[in-house]
């Protein structure tokens, strides 16, 4: 047991050794320390960690303590792991080499980077060659120096171990920075080493395996070879709960599976949560890695929670729950949590949520100041395109739509081939008439041929909404509201194709609606337009008078419901109808072209030309042109003449 700690080799003989003396003497703590390092060493933390909770519960030796910050932080449990340093410290005026890399990762990764930065650099200056140790020290510098926003000193520190004989040091360095940094660059040179590292080792033990794994399930490129992987562990290690979850998301995320299959399957992996502190502590960690967390799986989430698992991401995971199902009080409660913790308090992840909650609620100044909050931070580059996307998203909601566009081309200028950012554009640009329905439709094309439905960005919805409604995009706008229930636009659009093809159906998605809310007003617009499509006026007529019954001088309801009187020939309650939407939008020419159409349905031709004629100036004063009002003013001339007895000039061939 005690050779074991000499060669890596020698871990896996070493650990047996260990148990076999532990069978026949439990209580002896020397033995199950030395195991407990060893299996730390192997990346077999689950049972490290099982052994050092027996080994500290008994008034454990300073070396005992040390053996476990190191385990300890390198499971990822790092506000215990630096608990124990500083236990370690308070009897012994510093930190051994050999452990002082651990160390400074426990201070990073509690929110001390600066003082990781000190400890670790003061020590390997004292070093004088590249050895294993110094190479530790360096790589976690390295990480330090990125956590503390200073990525050229990162990079520049683990430049002497290219070339070296420091792979994994290097490989487990780069993955590290390239995540934080949203870096594709750099974490593909992890992946490339972690790939040569697993073709290279022979017989590479579970916790390497499963590490290598981890990385490779991060890239789009390698997470075929990770499932691989992760299947290969599962069929060794048939009851590893975190081996099933990771293999289910990365199925999941190659498109395997559904997202319902995969909260499906996730139920059953966990109708049974293990007993383990420890292992409870990995499960929760595979868990986090489900996004969009499973709302059924609210129960799992709160129990691991209450067992004390230190993984502070399952806080801002439970807040999406509690979001998705429109508890906005307990999600916020939940970030709150979040942010207390030392990890939390750095991330900016509860501020992009919180500025959605905000957005849901209906506070769009609160949001958008939260989103220009984040931005002034200067954060890292995927919080500063999140936080973009979002800001656009409020400036779409209060209209502001040049603003919306100018940061969309912001966006694009970073990232020319961003697509959430093109959607995001041609949004704008078409409702704008910018761009042609076809154009729009190809950027929308574009984005169904190369990423999966399952998981849309809010651009999706937007583009999809605005579009007009086409029998070819039923099975998107199915796929849509699979996610999103409730939203109003797709719904619309779907009703309108069901309306033509299937309008029992159609109906019953209408009825559902207004079931489900019957306070949103809007709801009350998609069934007035059904009704209208159908036939059946007089629903049409109620949907909207019900809005205004609510809402009188919205100018919305006041022109669908004057449609409606119209269609009805109950002229005079439209032309009322429609008058008081130009009180309301005096600039509105389309409502100013129906009052003609309205006199001229009514007998009165010479009211309707002076109108029309009326129309016909603001809109050369405005630079616009409408062929409807030149063909209509033509009509009308002609009627006229010929009430007269007269054939119009145009005629005369």
């Amino acid at each position: 047991g005690e050779l074991g700690g000499y060669r890596s080799e020698w871990q896996q003989a070493g650990i047996s050794a260990l148990t076999t003396l532990l069978e026949s003497d439990a209580s002896n703590l020397e033995a199950r320390s030395q195991r407990a390092l060893l299996y730390g060493y192997q990346g077999q933390f689950a049972e490290a960690i099982a052994d050092y909770e027996v080994v500290l519960a008994a008034e454990p030796t300073p070396d005992r303590i040390l053996g476990a910050a190191e385990v300890y932080t390198y499971s990822g449990n790092y506000p215990q792991g630096l608990a124990l340093f500083e236990a370690y410290l308070r009897t012994n005026p510093t930190i051994p080499t050999n452990q002082v890399s651990a160390y400074g990762l426990a201070l990073q990764e509690t929110g001390r980077a600066d003082r990781a930065i000190q400890v670790l650099s003061s020590r390997l200056a004292t070093l004088p060659r590249l050895d294993e140790t110094a190479i530790q020290i360096r790589t976690t510098l390295a990480t330090a120096y990125q956590r503390n926003n200073q990525l050229d000193a990162a990079l520049t520190t683990l430049e002497p171990l290219r070339g070296a004989s420091a792979t994994l040091p290097l490989a487990r360095a780069l993955s590290a920075i390239g995540r934080a940094e949203d870096d594709l660059n750099i974490y593909a040179e992890a992946v490339t080493l972690y790939r040569q590292i697993l073709e290279q080792t022979p017989n590479p033990s579970p916790g390497l395996r499963t590490e290598i794994a981890d990385v490779l399930s991060e890239f789009p490129m390698t997470q075929p070879q990770a499932l691989m992987m992760y299947q290969a562990l599962i069929s060794e290690q048939p009851e590893n709960q975190s081996l099933q979850i990771k293999q289910l998301v990365v199925a999941n995320q190659i498109g395997q599976i559904s997202r319902t299959e995969l909260y499906e399957q996730l139920q059953a992996v966990l109708q049974t949560l293990p007993t383990a502190k420890s292992e409870k502590r990995l499960l929760a960690q595979a868990l986090i890695r489900v996004d969009p967390p499973a709302p059924d799986l609210l129960p799992t989430y709160q129990t691991l929670l209450q067992s004390d698992v230190d993984v502070p991401f399952l806080q801002f995971r439970l807040a999406q729950i509690y979001l998705q199902q429109g508890n906005f009080t307990n999600a916020r409660q939940a970030l709150r949590a979040y942010s207390a913790t030392p990890i939390g308090s750095q991330d900016f992840a509860p501020e992009l949520l919180l500025a959605e909650i905000d957005r849901r609620e209906g506070n769009l100044n609160t949001s958008a100041q939260r989103y220009e909050a984040i931005l002034a931070a200067n954060p890292r580059p995927a919080i500063v395109t999140n936080a973009l996307r979002g800001l656009a998203g409020i400036r779409l909601a209060q209209g502001q739509l040049n603003d919306a566009l100018a940061i969309y081309d912001q966006l694009l200028a970073a990232n020319p081939e961003d697509l959430v950012s093109q959607l995001g554009k041609a949004s704008i640009a078409y409702q704008t008439q910018q761009i042609s329905r076809s154009e729009a439709e190809s950027v929308l094309d574009r984005w169904q041929r190369a990423e999966p439905v399952t998981e849309p960005p809010p651009e999706v919805f937007n583009l999809a909404g605005v579009l007009p409604a086409s029998v070819d995009r039923q099975p998107l706008y199915l796929a849509l509201l699979t996610l999103e229930p409730d939203n109003l636009a797709i719904n619309r659009r779907l009703v309108q194709v069901l309306a033509v093809r299937d309008p029992d159906e159609a109906r019953r998605r209408v009825n559902e609606l207004v079931v489900r809310d019957p306070e949103n007003l809007n709801v009350y617009y998609v069934q007035g337009e059904f009704a209208q499509t159908i036939g059946d006026l007089e629903l049409a007529g109620q949907s909207y008078e019900t809005i205004l019954a609510q809402q009188p001088d919205n100018p919305d309801a006041l022109s669908a419901l004057g449609g409606v009187r119209f269609q009805q020939q109950r002229y005079s309650e439209a032309t009322d109808l429609f008058t008081r939407v130009l009180s309301l939008r005096p600039n509105d020419l389309e409502t100013r072209r129906v009052l003609a159409e309205l006199s001229a349905a009514q007998d009165q031709p010479i009211a309707a030309l002076e109108q029309l004629r009326e129309v016909q100036t603001l809109q050369t004063e405005a630079g616009l042109s409408d062929p409807r009002v030149d063909t209509r003013i033509r009509q009308l001339q002609g009627d006229l003449l010929r009430r007269r007895g007269f054939q119009p000039e145009w005629e005369r061939f």
